[in-house]
């Protein structure tokens, strides 16, 4: 079924946007499944899961942290996550910087936004990324690399309001480009879209989309 699920939804993405596929609460056997499907990119939530699955699976995954990080479990992935998706403060990025700078690595990052109308969901305003990206101490940070942004729609049915909270998150991504990442070609993420709204986003123009229960199943 998997590998079914994994062709069907690749068949409706174009091929210029990646497919993440969510395995949060998903067991090892499940995501060999995937793996050997094909899939080589996969999303967790939290930490010591990603870590306890990267130890057991493959070492050519690229694993993406896509839930909320708290600065003092950064040290647990930095020594192999590929890219970090929901980060929301300088503190979080001044640590990853840290870590990584530790590791001899460069870390990719997006910042996180807040476009829905839940306020449980975390991230950024537009003006808060702007001031961050000021900063004379985000400047120093020179082991991490922001690749793009991400954001999380609101849970709902309505597509007019999906539109425009993925089309927010589409512009903000242009005009952090044009002032803060012109003559930067590694920034050119658009992380937004879940198996509810992936289609949605994609039309709003996501480069990269976050997918668990469509291909895995139900929790």
């Amino acid at each position: 079924m998997i590998a079914e699920n994994l062709a069907r939804i690749k068949s409706t993405i174009p091929s210029d946007v990646t497919l993440v596929a969510v395995s949060k609460t998903k067991p090892v056997p499940t995501i060999e499944e995937a793996y050997n499907a094909g899939q080589r990119i996969f999303g967790e939530n939290k930490v010591q899961e990603m870590v306890d699955k990267y130890t057991e699976l493959p070492k050519d995954i690229e694993w993406h942290l896509i839930g909320h990080l708290q600065t003092n479990k950064v040290k647990y992935i930095a020594p192999f996550v590929k890219l970090i998706h929901a980060v929301d403060s300088l503190k979080l990025l001044q640590e990853i910087n840290k870590q990584a700078k530790k590791n001899n690595r460069i870390i990719d990052c997006l910042l996180q936004f807040h476009i829905a109308d839940e306020i449980t969901k975390f991230g950024l305003s537009f003006e808060e990324a702007q001031d961050l990206l000021s900063l004379d101490e985000f400047v120093q940070c020179e082991n991490i690399s922001i690749v793009g942004v991400m954001g999380m729609a609101t849970f709902t049915d309505n597509k007019d309001q999906l539109h425009d909270e993925f089309r927010s998150l589409h512009n903000y991504f242009h005009i952090l480009k044009s002032h803060f990442f012109k003559f930067n070609d590694a920034f050119k993420c658009i992380s937004m879209g879940m198996s509810n709204d992936y289609q949605i986003a994609i039309e709003e123009g996501s480069t990269m989309v976050r997918v668990g229960s469509s291909i895995f199943g139900e929790r």
